[in-house]
C-alpha cells in the first residue's frame, strides 16, 4: 500500500525514523483518506521550500507585492474556532465540573472517520513532524501531522520548530508523541471547504490523537496549536507540571535587568500585544509549558511563531508587529482585504481602500452577506502568521532548551466595569483564585455573539482536558517545592468610565508590567486591599512620565483603581455559584469565601466605591 503512493525517496525518509507507531499512523491515514500521492517532509530547507511553493501552486495562498508575503482566504463560514463541533472522544462519562463538549467514542470516532474516508482522493497527503518546545529540551513533545493542506503545513513551519530530527533521534522507537490527521475536505472554486455542515474536530485524549476534517481556519486545522494544547494539559496534570494558555516575556525594568513573566488572557484580550510591549522582549505569545527545576519555575514557549489577530494592529499601538508586517519577510496574512497586492485590515491607522478582494470574494464598501449584514473589509478575526525571529524584540532566550526563570504570572480578561487595571495577589493561592475567576467579554475570535461575559478560568476554559477541580489543585500544588513564592497579578485593559469610554490607552499596559517587575524586585510598596495589593499613585505617576512621557493624574488613578465593591461582590456571587457545583480543593473554596468577607467588611467601613487611599 505504501509503495503505491510513496516513491523510494519518501519511503526512505520514513524508514530512517525507525518508529512503528509513525508507520502505523501513516498506513491508517492512507487506507482511510486514499490520497493520490504522499510526500514526507523533513527539516531540510528544500522540503520547507517545497511546501511554500506548493501552497502557491495549488491556490491555497497567493503571493503579495512585498517579498515573502502571502495571502490565504478561509471560507465565509470558516473564520474562527468552531467550539460547537470540537469535541472530546470519551470511552466513559466523566464529571468535569464544567460544560465540556464531548461525544462517546463509539459514536464519534466512526462519524469523523466516515467524513475522512476518501477525503484525499486526487490530493497530495503531506506527512510532517514538529517539536512542541525548543530543540533538545526536556520540555519538548513530538508531534506528527498528516494533512492535505499545504497552507496548514506552511503555517506550522512558521509556528513550530522542525521535528523530523527530533523523531529520528530522541523519539526513535517511542510512541510518546501527539498525532494529528486533518483534511480540508471537498473544495469549492476558491479552494475553500464546501461541506461546513460536516466540519468536525474530535480529540482522543486516551490515544493522544486528533481528527479534524472539513475546515481550513488555523484554529481548527493546525493541529499543533489549541488541539495539541488540550492533549498537553492532560499530560501535564499526569506528570505534575503546567501546560498553559500563556505568553512568556522579558520585562526590562532597570538597565541590564530582565524579569520573566508568563501570562494568560482569553483570545483578543491583549495577550499578544502584552508580549509585544515596546522596549520589552518576547519569548512567546500563546502557549507555554511550565516546570519546576531546582526550586525555580522555568517556562518555555511551545511555539516559535505568532498566529495573531491583526485587527487594530497599527504603528502607534504595536510598533514591533507593525514593522514586521510592513517589511519584507515570510508572513501569511489571512482574511484581510487585498488591493493591488497589498494587505489592509481594520484599525491599521491609515486610509484603507473602498474595494478589493477579501474572504467574501470581490469586495466593495457596503457589500452585504446573504443575511443583509454588512461585510467588513477584513474579518474581525483576520490573522497574521510570522516567526518570532522576524521580530526585533525577540528575546535572547526564546529558544533556550532550559527555559526562562519565571518570577511572576499574569491573568487578564476583557472587563468593562469591575476589575482594576493591575493588582498583585495576596499570595499564591489567592493568585490561583484570581486566575480561576477570570470573566471576559466575548470577541470575534470564536463563533457566536460578541460582548457576552463568559467565565474563563486561567483563560483556558475551552482547552481544559481534565476535571476542573483537578486542574485547580494541580495549580495550587505547583508552588510546592519552589524556593521563592511566585507573585501573581491580575490585569484588565478594558475598563470603561461612566460614559463608556476606555479608561486607558493601548500602551498603558507597559506601565502595569513595569510596576509588576518593580514589585517582583522589591522596588515598590503597595496598598493592601480586599482584592490584592494595589499600586501607589506616586509610583504609577513616575512610571507614566518616565516611560510614556504622560502626565498621569490622581483623578485618573482614583477612577481606575477604586474598588467597586458591589461589582466585585456580584462577580464573586457568580463565581461561587459556578464553583459550588464542582468538587474543589478546600484551600480554593476558602479563598473565595475570604475575598467575599474582606469586600463586605470594607463596604461596611468605607462604602460601595472605595478609593485606594482609604486602605
Amino acid at each position: 500500500m505504501l509503495n503505491s503512493v510513496l516513491d523510494q525517496a519518501n519511503l526512505k525518509k520514513l524508514e530512517a525514523l525507525d518508529n512503528k507507531k509513525v508507520m502505523a499512523n501513516l498506513e491508517m491515514a492512507i487506507k482511510l483518506c486514499k490520497p493520490a500521492k504522499v510526500t514526507v517532509i523533513t527539516d531540510s530547507s528544500e522540503d520547507i521550500a517545497y511546501l511554500r511553493n506548493l501552497a502557491i501552486e495549488n491556490g491555497e495562498e497567493r503571493k503579495l507585492k512585498m517579498k515573502g508575503h502571502t495571502i490565504h482566504f478561509d471560507g465565509m463560514q470558516d473564520q474562527a474556532r468552531d467550539k460547537a463541533n470540537t469535541r472530546y472522544l470519551l470511552e466513559e462519562e466523566v464529571n468535569w465540573g464544567m460544560d465540556v463538549n464531548y461525544i462517546m467514542k463509539d459514536k464519534g470516532l466512526p462519524e469523523v472517520l466516515g467524513f475522512l474516508d476518501g477525503a484525499m482522493v486526487g490530493k497530495e497527503m503531506l506527512v510532517t513532524f514538529f517539536a512542541l518546545g525548543p530543540q533538545n529540551s526536556d520540555f519538548t513533545i513530538g508531534a506528527m501531522q498528516i494533512t492535505d493542506s499545504s497552507y496548514v503545513v506552511h503555517s506550522e513551519t512558521l509556528l513550530y520548530r522542525a521535528g523530523y530530527e527530533h523523531f529520528k533521534s530522541i523519539l526513535k522507537g517511542s510512541d510518546d508523541f501527539f498525532f494529528f490527521l486533518h483534511s480540508a475536505g471537498e473544495l469549492d472554486e476558491r479552494n475553500n471547504t464546501k461541506n461546513i455542515d460536516k466540519r468536525r474536530i474530535y480529540i482522543d485524549l486516551a490515544e493522544n490523537t486528533v481528527y479534524t476534517v472539513n475546515n481550513q481556519y488555523a484554529g481548527n486545522s493546525v493541529g499543533l496549536k489549541k488541539l495539541a494544547f488540550r492533549l498537553a494539559i492532560k499530560k501535564a496534570h499526569t506528570e505534575g507540571w503546567l501546560a498553559e494558555h500563556m505568553f512568556v516575556m522579558g520585562v526590562h525594568g532597570k538597565p541590564g535587568r530582565i524579569t520573566y513573566f508568563a501570562g494568560a488572557f482569553p483570545s483578543a484580550c491583549g495577550k499578544t500585544s502584552t508580549a509585544m510591549i515596546p522596549g520589552q522582549t518576547i519569548v512567546g505569545d500563546d502557549i507555554a509549558y511550565l516546570k519546576k527545576v531546582d526550586g525555580k519555575i522555568m517556562s518555555v514557549n511551545v511555539e516559535q511563531g505568532v498566529f495573531g489577530i491583526i485587527k487594530d494592529v497599527n504603528e502607534a499601538g504595536d510598533p514591533e508587529i507593525w514593522k514586521a508586517l510592513t517589511t519584507p519577510g515570510e508572513v501569511i496574512f489571512s482574511n484581510v482585504l487585498i488591493n493591488d497586492g497589498t494587505p489592509y485590515w481594520s484599525g491599521m491607522g491609515i486610509e484603507t481602500p473602498k474595494e478589493g478582494e477579501n474572504y467574501s470574494g470581490e469586495w466593495f464598501e457596503g457589500k452585504k452577506d446573504k443575511n443583509g449584514k454588512e461585510i467588513l473589509l477584513a474579518h474581525n478575526n483576520s490573522r497574521y502568521t510570522i516567526r518570532i525571529s522576524e521580530l526585533e524584540n525577540a528575546d535572547v532566550l526564546a529558544n533556550a532548551p532550559e527555559g526562562v526563570d519565571t518570577k511572576g504570572l499574569v491573568f487578564g480578561g476583557r472587563d468593562s466595569d469591575t476589575t482594576v487595571p493591575v493588582v498583585e495577589a495576596l499570595d499564591w493561592a489567592h493568585g490561583v483564585m484570581i486566575g480561576a475567576t477570570i470573566e471576559s467579554e466575548t470577541t470575534s475570535a470564536t463563533l457566536g455573539a460578541e460582548g457576552v461575559r463568559v467565565f474563563n478560568p486561567m483563560a483556558n476554559l475551552d482547552f481544559i482536558a481534565i476535571p476542573l477541580g483537578d486542574y485547580i489543585k494541580n495549580y495550587l500544588d505547583f508552588q510546592n517545592g519552589v524556593d521563592e513564592e511566585t507573585k501573581v497579578y491580575g490585569t484588565n485593559y478594558f475598563l470603561k468610565d461612566d460614559n463608556g469610554k476606555w479608561c486607558n490607552g493601548m500602551l498603558d499596559k507597559k506601565i502595569w508590567m513595569l510596576w509588576a517587575d518593580g514589585r517582583v524586585n522589591g522596588e515598590y510598596d503597595a496598598i493592601k486591599s480586599p482584592v490584592g495589593y494595589l499600586p501607589k499613585y506616586e509610583d504609577l505617576k513616575n512610571l507614566f512620565k518616565a516611560n510614556l512621557d504622560k502626565d498621569y493624574s490622581e483623578k485618573e488613578y482614583n477612577q481606575q483603581f477604586s474598588i467597586r465593591v458591589d461589582k466585585y461582590l456580584a462577580k464573586m456571587d457568580r463565581m461561587i455559584a459556578i464553583y459550588s457545583k464542582v468538587k474543589m480543593p478546600a484551600e480554593f473554596t476558602a479563598q473565595l469565601e475570604n475575598q467575599v468577607r474582606r469586600l463586605k467588611e470594607a463596604r461596611e467601613k468605607y462604602g460601595s466605591v472605595i478609593t485606594p487611599d482609604k486602605f
